[in-house]
C-alpha cells in the first residue's frame, strides 16, 4: 500500500481520499405514484371500462363465442413426446451396419466377401420356391 501511495501524485491521492470520505447523495424520492395500467379482455359488445384519474385501461376485444372457452394456447394438443420405439431404432442400426459385418457380401469391412456364397444360395432357393409354387396347381 505504501508503494502505491508513493507512486501516485499528492493532489490525486488527496482527491481520492476526499471522495471516499464524503457520504453518497441520497436518492430523490418520487412525488407521484407510478401509473396504473390495466390490460383487459372484453367479449362481444361488452363496454371497455374507463380508467379513474390517471389510470390507463387497455382492452382487447374478442368474439362472444370465445367467452367461456379454454384459451387457445391451452386447447392445442401438445407435441408427442419421444419418437420411434427402441425396437425400430435397433433394427435401423442393424440394417445400416449390416454391410460392414462378416458374411455380408460387401467389399467394405473385414470378411465382407464371406457372405457372397450364402447370398447366392439364398437367392437360388427363393427362385426355386417361386418356380415350384407357380407350377403347382
Amino acid at each position: 500500500m505504501k508503494e502505491l501511495m508513493m507512486r501516485l501524485p499528492r493532489p490525486l491521492l488527496i482527491a481520492g481520499l476526499a471522495a471516499l470520505a464524503l457520504p453518497a447523495a441520497p436518492v430523490v424520492a418520487q412525488d407521484d405514484p407510478p401509473q396504473k395500467i390495466f390490460n383487459l379482455i372484453v367479449y362481444g359488445d361488452d363496454p371497455c371500462p374507463t380508467g379513474q384519474g390517471e389510470e390507463i385501461v387497455v382492452c382487447a376485444r374478442k368474439p362472444e363465442s370465445e367467452r367461456y372457452r379454454i384459451p387457445k394456447k391451452l386447447r392445442e394438443k401438445p407435441e408427442e413426446v419421444g419418437g420411434p420405439g427402441w425396437g425400430s431404432q435397433v433394427a435401423t442400426m442393424e440394417q445400416t451396419q449390416r454391410q460392414i459385418l462378416p458374411n455380408s457380401c460387401s467389399a467394405i469391412g473385414s470378411n465382407g466377401f464371406t457372405g457372397c456364397t450364402a447370398q447366392m444360395l439364398q437367392q437360388w432357393f427363393a427362385e426355386r420356391r417361386m418356380q415350384q409354387s407357380s407350377s403347382t396347381p
